[in-house]
């Protein structure tokens, strides 16, 4: 979970992820016009504690509503308070959190509660707060674009590598059209079916209202994964390997490989559980009715 940073009418202001949603440091935000205990006098405040109530019920489903009414009932009392931690243990409440660590722990919140309190200590701070905090997200929407576009590039090269090699090894002499498209399609959904677990017009089935093709929805790390399945899988067919035991190499090439880019403990598996024998009776069926159908994309369309 990496730390990033914005400046605020000079202050540091620290932001996690969490969830994968964005969480922003109230002690950094509290300690501009004070220290963290204005975080503490914030949460005792009775409209504090219905927003906090109201935002936990539209955003988890776990939240306490039991508790929660006893919370609120008791709100604006001189002996009430409330901290983050008996907030949490006493309702299931995700939106305010504690991270420990001398360098970057503290309370943080979730960016529509961080707002509000950055609005209770001062409207112009929490102006320059949104202003800042856009800020930093369009810079990481533009770094993402230029990544994906990159790997999309690559893509395209491997994918020239992968159909020079079916063309010259898998494709015999004097087939018609229909057949050649035939072939490149049924290779196109072999990578399809390796790392999404569906061909391409099995995707257009689940997916009726969307544009495109599978690789404009596809994330960096996928486009990464099918770069190296497409150049993995030219060298598995020069080597003469048949169809279905390409599959099962390239459908555990791409789990291992998303599992190094996410970085994920467990990664369910991508494919069919008997991925050779369903793939080729699909495959069998591609052939025989792709005459007809209009050009077949080779790849993902």
């Amino acid at each position: 979970m990496g730390i990033k940073k914005i400046t605020v009418q000079g202050k540091d202001v620290a932001i996690i992820e969490k969830r994968n949603f964005d969480y922003i440091s109230l002690g950094d935000m509290a300690r501009k016009f004070g220290d963290e205990l204005l975080v503490y006098a914030w949460m005792r405040n009775r409209n504090t504690v219905e927003f906090l109530g109201l935002w936990e019920k539209l955003n988890n489903p776990d939240f306490n509503p039991i508790e929660f009414d006893r919370v609120k009932k008791e709100a604006g009392l001189n002996s009430f308070t409330l901290s983050p931690k008996k907030w949490r243990e006493a309702t299931g409440a995700v939106g305010i959190i504690s991270k420990a660590g001398r360098y970057g722990g503290g309370i943080f919140a979730h960016k529509d509660i961080a707002f509000e309190f950055a609005a209770w200590l001062s409207p112009e701070f929490k102006l320059y707060l949104i202003k800042e905090f856009q800020r930093l997200k369009e810079a990481e929407a533009e770094r993402l674009k230029t990544g994906w576009d990159v790997q999309r590039t690559l893509a395209k090269v491997n994918y020239r590598i992968h159909t020079d090699a079916i063309r010259e090894v898998l494709l015999p002499p004097r087939l018609g059209p229909a057949q050649i498209e035939a072939v490149y399609a049924s290779e196109a959904d072999l990578l399809n079916v390796a790392l999404f677990g569906r061909t391409a017009g099995q995707w257009r089935q689940e997916n009726p209202a969307l544009q495109g093709n599978m690789r404009d929805y596809a994330t960096v790390e996928q486009l990464v994964v099918l770069s190296n399945l497409e150049s993995v899988n030219s060298v598995l067919i020069r080597q003469g390997l048949p169809q279905a035991q390409r599959l099962r190499q390239l459908n555990s090439t791409a789990i291992a490989q998303m599992h190094s880019l996410l970085g994920l403990r467990t990664v369910k598996r991508l494919g069919t559980k008997e991925p050779g024998a369903e793939y080729e009776l699909s495959l069998r069926s591609q052939i025989v009715t792709s005459k007809g159908r209009g050009r077949q994309a080779l790849f993902w369309s």
